[in-house]
C-alpha cells in the first residue's frame, strides 16, 4: 500500500511551517511557495477569465496577494478585494509586491472565479456580520469559487462550521498538508474537489493520515479455498440483512463464505454455503478464520445468545449493525473490527464509559478503552486502531445512503479480514471497495446491486 498522506491539527501545520523556517526558508519565500503553487491550480481553472481575490489580514490573505501577482503577470483580469490591511510582516511585503488593483469591498464586481484567500486554518471564530456578507456577495456574483487552504469560516480541526449558510467550494487548495476539516464533515461538505499543494513539509509526525489507494494481490499460485480463508456469517432473524453481507463477502477475497442460520434461508445464492446445525456446532470448525455478527441478528434473548457464542471464540471477528448494540463492556485482545454509524457510536462510547469529541474523538476514545479496531462509517469515514492510529478517507458516492449499505460494507471487511489481513488494514481495505463499488453501481442502486459490483471494484485494485 502507497504511503498515506499526513492529516494536521493547527498546532502541527504550525509547527511543520517553523521546521521549514528552521531550516533556512524564510517566512516570505515559504508564502511566495505556497501562493505560486496554488495559483497553478486558479489559472488552470480560470481559463483567462477574470478572477477576484478576497485577501484578508494574515498570511492567508498574503497568499492571495502572491496568487494574484501570478495571475496579473500572467494577463489574467484579476481584481484583489481587501476589507483588512494586512497585519503580519510577510502578508504586507507580498502586498507590497502586487502590482494590480486592490479595493476594500464588492463594489459591482463579478467575475468568472472567487479565490477566498479571507481566513486560513487558523480562524477559531466566526466570521463578522460585514465580512460574511462581502464574502457572501462576491461568492454569488462569481460562477466558480475556490478556498485557499480552507473555507473561510471553517474551524480547522474539528470541521465545525462557525458561520451558518457558508458559500459553496468548486475547488480547495490544501496548502502544505490537509487539515482535519478537509474530511470532516459538515466542513468538508462545503469544499468541492480537494487538492494538496506541496510547500515542502515533510517527516511530519501526524494525528492522523488519509488513507491511500491500496493494491490488492490475487491469490497465491498454490491457494485454496481454506488457505484463501473461511468466514462465518451468523445470521440472525431477519435473514436478508446476513445475506446481503454474505453476498459481499464472496466477492471480497475470501476463499469460502458460510452462513451460520437456525433456519432455512429463502433465495440463497448457489455458492454460499448455508449450516443449520446448532451455532455452538457450527463454530467448532476449527478452520473458520474469521467471524462476522451483526447484519439481521436481532435484539432478543435469542440474539444475546448467539452473540454471547460469537464472543466466546478465539477468531478475528467483526461485530455490526444488532450486535453493536447488544455488546457489553469487555476487553478485546484480538483481531476484533466494529463498524458503527454515528448512533451506534455514541452508544457504544456508553456502553464502554467513554466520551469524545466529535465523531473521531470517540472513536479514538472506544478504540483505546476497548481494544477493538473501529470503523466509524458515513460521509466522513473514521478508522481508528486501539494503539491510536488513525486514518480519514475521501467520502464515497453519496447514494450510499440507503439501506442495506453497510451490511455490505461489514461483509467486504469480514472477508478481508479472513484472508489473514489486521482488522485495521481489512477495514481499510473496505472502505475502498465499497467506494469503488458504489461508483461501479451508478446512480440510485440497491444494497443487492451493490454487493454485486463488489466483484468488478476488486478487480480495479489489482
Amino acid at each position: 500500500m502507497p504511503p498515506n498522506n499526513p492529516v494536521l491539527m493547527v498546532a502541527e501545520m504550525q509547527a511543520a511551517e517553523q521546521a521549514l523556517i528552521d531550516a533556512g526558508t524564510g517566512v516570505d519565500a515559504l508564502m511566495q511557495r505556497a501562493g505560486r503553487g496554488a495559483a497553478e491550480w486558479v489559472w488552470r481553472m480560470a481559463a483567462g477569465r477574470p478572477v477576484t481575490v478576497l485577501c484578508g489580514p494574515g498570511n492567508n490573505g498574503g497568499d492571495g496577494y502572491v496568487i494574484a501577482e501570478v495571475l496579473r503577470g500572467r494577463g489574467i483580469d484579476v481584481m484583489v478585494v481587501a476589507p483588512v490591511e494586512p497585519k503580519t510582516g510577510a502578508a504586507q511585503n507580498a502586498r507590497a509586491l502586487y502590482e494590480g488593483e486592490i479595493v476594500s469591498g464588492a463594489n459591482e464586481r463579478q467575475g468568472a472565479l472567487l479565490v477566498d484567500c479571507l481566513f486560513g486554518s487558523g480562524l477559531t471564530r466566526p466570521l463578522s456580520n460585514d465580512l460574511l456578507a462581502l464574502l457572501t456577495k462576491l461568492a454569488d456574483r462569481h460562477g466558480q469559487r475556490i478556498a485557499i487552504d480552507l473555507p473561510s469560516g471553517v474551524e480547522s480541526d474539528s470541521g465545525a462550521l462557525l458561520n451558518p449558510d457558508l458559500p459553496r467550494n468548486d475547488l480547495t487548495l490544501a496548502l502544505g498538508a490537509w487539515k482535519f476539516a478537509h474530511w470532516t464533515m459538515p466542513a468538508s461538505a462545503t469544499m468541492g474537489a480537494r487538492r494538496l499543494v506541496d510547500i515542502g513539509v515533510r517527516d511530519t509526525v501526524a494525528a492522523a493520515t488519509l488513507s491511500a489507494r491500496p493494491h490488492l494481490d490475487p491469490p497465491a499460485p498454490d491457494a485454496h479455498k481454506y488457505r484463501r480463508g473461511l468466514l462465518a456469517v451468523v445470521a440472525g432473524a431477519m435473514p436478508g440483512a446476513g445475506l446481503l453481507a454474505a453476498t459481499a463477502a464472496m466477492h471480497g477475497g475470501a476463499g469460502y463464505v458460510k452462513l451460520l442460520a437456525d433456519r432455512s434461508h429463502p433465495a440463497v445464492p448457489a455458492a454460499l454455503v448455508v449450516d443449520e446445525r446448532p451455532l455452538a456446532k457450527a463454530l467448532g470448525d476449527e478452520r473458520i478464520a474469521a467471524l462476522l455478527i451483526g447484519p439481521g441478528l436481532g435484539r432478543d434473548g435469542a440474539a444475546r445468545e448467539r452473540l454471547g457464542a460469537v464472543l466466546d471464540c478465539c477468531v478475528p471477528l467483526v461485530l455490526d449493525a444488532d450486535a453493536l448494540m447488544l455488546l457489553e463492556c469487555r476487553k478485546f485482545t484480538g483481531e476484533a473490527l466494529v463498524t458503527p454509524h454515528e448512533g451506534e457510536l455514541a452508544a457504544l462510547c456508553d456502553t464502554f464509559g467513554v466520551s469524545g469529541e466529535g465523531k473521531r474523538g470517540k472513536a479514538q476514545a472506544l478504540a483505546a478503552a476497548s481494544g477493538l479496531t473501529v470503523l466509524a462509517k458515513g460521509p466522513d469515514t473514521v478508522l481508528c486502531a486501539p494503539d491510536g492510529t488513525t486514518r480519514l478517507f475521501a467520502p464515497g458516492p453519496s447514494w450510499l445512503s440507503t439501506a442495506g449499505t453497510g451490511d455490505v460494507l461489514a461483509g467486504i471487511a469480514a472477508s478481508r479480514l479472513a484472508t489473514g489481513l489486521s482488522a485495521f488494514t481489512a477495514a481499510e481495505q473496505a472502505v475502498w471497495l465499497h467506494h469503488e463499488a458504489a461508483r461501479i453501481a451508478g446512480a440510485a442502486f440497491t444494497a443487492s446491486e451493490l454487493a454485486q459490483a463488489v466483484k468488478p471494484a476488486y478487480a480495479r485494485f489489482l
